[in-house]
């Protein structure tokens, strides 16, 4: 099992910026590409960011494209995404996720994943 918790969500004014934190345990970090989701209330899931493994290639979706950064710290079992110029659009319930393989947009892909940490953003 890989265990991921996540932190830094809050509240925060439109045009404002937060740091997500992801921790994880319990089995080698490094065998992981990671990526972050966000579900807002009454959508569906969405791919936001993904990292892969050695952290050499990101990905990230066209909505958050130029605003938002994914970044891996294998040393520290750690993932970051640091969202800036945050719009009240991106509030939702940002969780990260753990893959050994497949499409990293895709959430079933995914084997675990974190609690989830509450974004909001006010405008």
């Amino acid at each position: 099992q890989l265990q991921l918790v996540e932190s830094g969500g809050g509240l925060v004014q439109a045009g404002g910026s937060l740091r997500l934190s992801c921790a994880a345990s319990g089995r080698p970090f490094n065998n992981f590409a990671m990526g972050w989701f966000r579900r807002a209330p009454g959508k569906e899931r969405e791919f936001v960011a993904a990292v892969t493994r050695a952290g050499d290639f990101t990905y990230y979706a066209d909505s958050v494209k130029g605003r938002f950064t994914i970044s891996r710290d294998n040393a520290k079992n750690t993932v970051a995404l640091q969202m800036n110029s945050l719009k009240p659009e991106d509030t939702a319930v940002y969780s990260c996720a753990a893959q050994l393989s497949g499409s990293v947009y895709n959430p079933r892909h995914y084997t675990y994943w974190g609690q989830g940490t509450q974004v909001t953003v006010s405008s």
